[in-house]
């Protein structure tokens, strides 16, 4: 146990005799007692006695570094304290420790945020289409030597892209079935056009929602997980020994993922379709609209082009959620935090992008008249 002895030095000084062990089992009623005997000083010297101090530890430095920084500068001095312990507490400059060494920056204008802001974006927008422009030739040179790609991660990738994403995106679109039908086909009612439901949602399922709603799971899902994957790699350097043993990371660790996406996200767009269709079919049962009439009605509306319109989206979502995901993990700085950090903006941005993406679809596809 530690233990504090108060006393008055002839020559007026406060005396702190300390004793027995300074570790963190010991020390708080001492340290309490202390800083109050500190405090009642009123600025005179005092002086702690450490000759009875049979351990010390990192927990005992702290407190005697804490009473020195509250009694100020020159004011409080350790005696008697056994070299080996005595050595810990000379690592510590108790003014130096008692200095803001971090100091708040300077805050900015607003002009100033605001071309910090834009040069960031500039930054990056840079960054990506240097990225679009290796991982493209990374393909190229993947598509001329088939043999250099690692087939089988690839096909590991592809369970978890597409097998293990598989029901979350079947419940997605089967809610999104179910829900557009019921608000539909609610206020249709009214008018005795309920038969109109299976047009309203064979049409946005196949040319719209099934490929972007996926495409936003999966970017959620798998471009986070590849950042993260990519981001554990940059942090242990792992990356770095690629570089070093003469191996491109972008064709050793983009392209399987690239590929691997490309590869499921149609399927999965073709099952969010189907399923989506299956959801509002079941849900207009419920209006007594049948399966057969269903069917018939969105063959009859539904055109080829309509699926290819969104079918063809898919290939580039895919794209977007590959690439800006392991765009993001080879970004990563080191820290604990940076792989979050990482995973963050991989979502964020992938979502970003496929929205407006999204939009020069719609754009592109008024304009050809599809």
């Amino acid at each position: 146990m530690a233990a504090l002895a108060i006393s008055e030095a002839a020559d007026g000084r406060r005396v702190l005799a300390l004793s027995g062990r300074l570790d963190a089992s010991t020390i708080r009623g001492v340290w309490t007692d202390g800083r109050k005997a500190i405090a009642e000083a009123t600025g005179r010297r005092v002086v702690v006695d450490a000759s009875n101090v049979d351990y010390c530890d990192g927990a005992g430095v702290a407190m005697l570094v804490n009473l020195m920084q509250q009694a100020g500068p020159g004011k409080l001095q350790v005696e008697n304290l056994k070299p080996a312990f005595a050595a810990l507490l000379h690592q510590f400059d108790p003014e130096r420790l008692a200095q803001d060494l971090d100091p708040p920056a300077p805050r900015r204008s607003a002009i100033e945020e605001v071309g910090v802001i834009v040069a960031g974006v500039g930054q990056d927008i840079r960054d990506q289409i240097a990225f679009i422009g290796e991982t493209a030739a990374a393909l190229a040179y993947a598509a001329r030597h088939p043999s250099t790609v690692r087939w089988k991660d690839v096909g590991s990738i592809c369970e978890r892209v597409g097998a293990d994403a598989l029901p979350i995106v079947a419940l997605i679109s089967f809610l999104l079935g179910v829900i557009l039908a019921f608000e539909s086909a609610i206020p249709m009612r009214r008018f005795g056009a309920e038969i109109f439901v299976a047009d309203l949602i064979g049409i946005s399922m196949l040319r719209e929602l099934g490929a972007l709603m996926t495409a936003i799971l999966l970017a959620g899902r798998s471009g986070a997980a590849f950042a993260a994957e990519i981001g554990t790699m940059k942090v242990n350097q792992e990356v770095d020994a690629l570089t070093t043993m003469g191996l491109d990371p972008v064709r050793f660790l983009v392209t399987p993922r690239v590929i691997a996406a490309l590869l499921m996200t149609p399927l999965l767009t073709l099952c969010a379709d189907l399923i989506g269709l299956l959801g509002g079919a079941l849900t207009l049962r419920t209006f007594s609209i049948p399966f057969v009439t269903f069917v018939h009605e969105v063959d009859s509306i539904v055109t080829f082009s309509d699926f290819m319109a969104g079918f063809a989206k898919s290939f580039v979502f895919a794209l977007l959620i590959a690439g800006i995901g392991c765009l993001r993990g080879l970004q990563t700085r080191a820290g604990a935090s940076s792989v979050g950090d990482a995973a963050t903006r991989a979502v964020v941005s992938g979502i970003i992008m496929l929205v407006i993406v999204d939009g020069l679809f719609a754009v592109i596809y008024f304009f050809l008249d599809i």
